[in-house]
């Protein structure tokens, strides 16, 4: 009934990767929390804690929510896959995974983003070290259809960005075309 509902407790812990204009306004955030925790004492507490941070930028949180419906908040650095797009220039990764460069970032670049990383607790929970650190970003890179090279120069970066756009353009109108074309006979 919903008499037992509401005197339920909270669940105990709820995890998200939240952008932060997401949480001042609670847009995600606001079903998860309505266990019992006051949302707008939630949101100064997460603009408290993120307030370095620019606006925007997808970051893990961790709520663990207490029988008093007290709770504690923990903000994790931000995600791989943003500081890979960042580092490569990019708004999204490849549509085509496997099949298709998106963009490429330099070795050096991996590696500062594994030295911010290695501080996340899910490494730090496992020991990992900064090769095994580096490992998983070079993976998720891979996933996102993003090269990793060993020197990139600002200009061959931008003759590739190029060629890439007008590659992408191309195909955008062929598959347009073949929208637009009327269907096949089939025999």
């Amino acid at each position: 009934s919903a008499a037992a509902r509401a005197r339920a407790p909270p669940r105990s812990g709820i995890q998200d990767v939240c952008a932060l204009w997401d949480a001042a306004s609670g847009v995600r955030l606001r079903n998860k929390c309505q266990r019992g925790i006051p949302i707008g004492q939630f949101c100064k507490d997460f603009n408290e804690k993120t307030k370095e941070l620019k606006e925007g930028i997808p970051v893990p949180i961790k709520i663990h929510v207490k029988p008093d419906r007290t709770y504690d908040l923990k903000i994790g650095q931000p995600t791989v896959s943003y500081f890979l797009k960042q580092a490569a220039g990019l708004a999204k990764g490849a549509t085509k995974t496997g099949h298709e460069t998106a963009g490429m970032v330099s070795v050096r670049a991996v590696y500062e983003i594994a030295q911010v990383k290695a501080t996340d607790e899910c490494f730090k929970m496992r020991n990992a070290s900064l090769e095994t650190v580096v490992k998983s970003i070079v993976g998720s890179a891979r996933s996102l259809g993003i090269q990793v090279v060993n020197d990139l120069s600002a200009d061959e970066y931008k003759l590739f960005m190029e060629q890439r756009e007008e590659k992408l353009k191309a195909e955008a109108a062929a598959e347009a075309a073949a929208a637009e074309a009327p269907p096949g006979k089939k025999k």
